[in-house]
């Protein structure tokens, strides 16, 4: 496993990346998230776009808390991912963290999964769906 941490700079999140065959799991340490984090994981995932790998899981096991305007930048996040014809799939959810998106109605729009072998296998059927899908459209 070729596992990382991100540059520690000041003002900057910490997070450990994790490099897989077809996607990155990007774990966060952090108990909360608040929208400034938030905002500063959205610019961060989005230059995953930019690169040869752009699938990525966000493993949220560490996460306590979160924020209705945190949840509603993940699924913006997700939104922009499904865009780009990329996967993005938040798994491990901490029970509470599940509830509370649950509330405020955001679960049923994230893709979320159990664990973070479900969430890769999710990237794997949706990178086949989408090659199958551009194969018809030659």
């Amino acid at each position: 496993m070729n596992y990382k941490r991100a540059v520690d700079n000041p003002g900057c999140m910490e997070v450990k990346i994790d490099t897989k065959e077809k996607f990155h799991v990007i774990t966060l340490p952090q108990g909360n998230l608040s929208a400034t984090m938030t905002e500063e994981l959205y610019e961060s995932l989005l230059g995953y776009l930019r690169s040869d790998i752009k699938n990525v899981v966000l493993n949220l096991k560490e996460l306590r808390s979160i924020d209705n305007a945190s949840a509603e930048i993940l699924v913006k996040i997700q939104q922009k991912f499904y865009e780009s014809n990329a996967s993005f799939v938040i798994c491990e959810l901490n029970r509470d963290v599940e509830d509370f998106l649950d509330k405020v109605r955001l679960l049923e729009l994230m893709n979320i999964t159990p664990t973070e072998i479900e969430a890769g296998d999710i990237v794997q059927m949706e990178e086949i769906e989408r090659e199958l899908l551009d194969g018809e459209a030659l």
